[in-house]
């Protein structure tokens, strides 16, 4: 498959679920009044949280910072994805990931001006997160498990087109 091609689809899935499971939160926890749903009793939850700040709260209210640095994140990787030759589909999947979870945020951010924030992981009392949130998560760490493993020293990338 066309690597620019699972970039987008990779991108569109990601913010697609995001959409999806954010709008059932806002609709089954916040509209209905509920709240918060255990979905594992003592593990986890399903709790409504409008996020004004960056990871875990920080920053709150920086609305305006955040929205500058994504943009400038989204548009550095989708440069990057579909301007250099990079061959391999695993970073193209990853970086499309990372993408795909900005995107998700920034909606919420430009639309609401707070990030919808649901699932609640309670044995170590995690901040509550979102689908995007993960879609970050699991980019960021499959990207650096390539670089660390499999990256070549140098030469990995073929140029530019």
């Amino acid at each position: 498959m066309n690597k620019k091609l699972l970039a987008l689809i990779i991108m569109a899935l990601s913010v697609l679920a995001d959409r999806i499971t954010k709008s059932l939160a806002v609709s089954g926890l916040k509209k209905s009044g509920l709240g918060s749903k255990d979905i594992i009793d003592g593990v986890l939850s399903f709790t409504y949280h409008e996020n004004r700040g960056a990871a875990f709260g920080m920053m709150a209210d920086s609305r305006w910072i955040f929205m500058l640095v994504s943009t400038l994140a989204i548009i550095a990787i989708a440069v990057y994805i579909f301007f250099f030759k990079d061959t391999n589909s695993f970073r193209i999947s990853s970086l499309a990931l990372i993408t795909g979870g900005g995107i998700g945020n920034m909606i919420d951010r430009i639309w609401l001006g707070y990030v919808v924030d649901f699932i609640y992981f309670k044995p170590i009392d995690f901040p509550i997160f979102n689908v995007a949130d993960i879609c970050v998560t699991v980019g960021a760490a499959l990207l650096i498990l390539q670089i660390i493993f499999f990256d070549k020293k140098e030469g990995d990338l073929q140029g530019t087109t």
